[in-house]
């Protein structure tokens, strides 16, 4: 192997310009953990936010500090301990250290899970973020076959993912999201709703007379504002981003810290291997082009995932 990698850092907080790649030791697998090639890694909103400094206080880092949780590779070296690991395993999964944008990366082996060969590098390398916070978001709200849940949105990373989820439980989903993307949403058994002026209009046109029963959040704190006026109780309401407006109103704020359980990934797993949930991949950067990837991200119109390829 060779003695060092390649990993995205930045020494202060700030925006994607501080941003670079530089060579960094080779890490070496501890009690427990494998070394994986990384093929791909997911970016996520929550890196911008880490990077940005805006939940330091929440989340401080030390500089210069590594970035990202998602990944997925080839095992290329094996601690002691990692039980059930071998050199060549092809897996995916996520690190907590912010490390995972990086040509290698020390993970400990029970947060990762097999890769199945249908589902490509790109997938595989963006599935446990947007996965796991659509899980617990799912489940904070408890929707029942039948029922109608408004999701804002809809056709982003995690969006995409969880409106899925939900139409294959049988649940009736109204997706808030652009016009542009109304199609892909049909296709997935869902109602489009355009956001924009009189969004409530159309959210109650939508719904009909049996209304909505919950309402999950992907996107900021005016939804939840318009969840309480279409009379959705607090309890039902779920967002992942609108912390301090969820404390005001006694709404859901789960997030993907409630389902990181590795059971759950791998039940996440199976449902984009049997194609029960597609994984929309909106574009792939080299790793180098890290800066210019949290550039489309932050745009706030992708569809589905945005992933580094080492």
């Amino acid at each position: 192997m060779n003695r060092t990698a390649q990993a995205v850092r930045f020494d202060r907080y700030g925006d994607r310009d501080e941003l670079y790649v530089t060579d960094v030791p080779m890490p070496e697998p501890g009690p427990g953990e494998v070394v994986v090639e990384v093929r791909a890694a997911g970016i996520n909103p929550f890196d911008a936010m880490i990077r940005s400094g805006v939940v330091r206080d929440l989340f401080p880092v030390d500089f210069p500090s590594g970035q990202g949780s998602d990944l997925a590779g080839v095992v290329a070296a094996v601690g002691v301990g990692a039980e059930g690991s071998a050199v060549g395993d092809e897996v995916l999964g996520w690190s907590p250290t912010g490390a995972a944008q990086a040509t290698h990366v020390a993970v400990a082996a029970d947060r990762l899970v097999a890769k199945p060969p249908q589902v490509s590098w790109e997938v595989a390398g963006s599935l446990h973020m947007v996965g796991a916070t659509a899980y617990a978001a799912l489940r904070a709200v408890a929707p029942q076959p039948g029922e109608t849940v408004a999701v804002s949105a809809a056709a982003g990373g995690v969006g995409s993912f969880l409106v899925q989820m939900l139409t294959g439980r049988g649940v009736r989903v109204l997706g808030i999201a652009s016009s542009a993307n109304a199609w892909w949403l049909q296709k997935h058994g869902v109602v489009p709703v355009p956001y924009g002026e009189d969004l409530r209009g159309r959210l109650e046109q939508a719904a009909g007379a049996g209304g909505i029963d919950a309402l999950i959040d992907l996107y900021g704190p005016e939804y939840l504002d318009l969840a309480v006026s279409l009379g959705i109780k607090p309890d039902r309401i779920q967002t992942t981003v609108a912390m301090e407006r969820a404390a005001q109103i006694g709404a859901r704020t789960d997030g993907r810290h409630n389902a990181t359980a590795r059971e759950i990934l791998v039940e996440l797993v199976e449902l984009v291997a049997s194609g029960a949930v597609e994984i929309p991949i909106a574009a792939a950067y080299p790793l180098d082009r890290v800066a210019d990837a949290f550039a489309e991200l932050e745009q706030r119109h992708t569809r589905g995932k945005i992933v580094l390829i080492p």
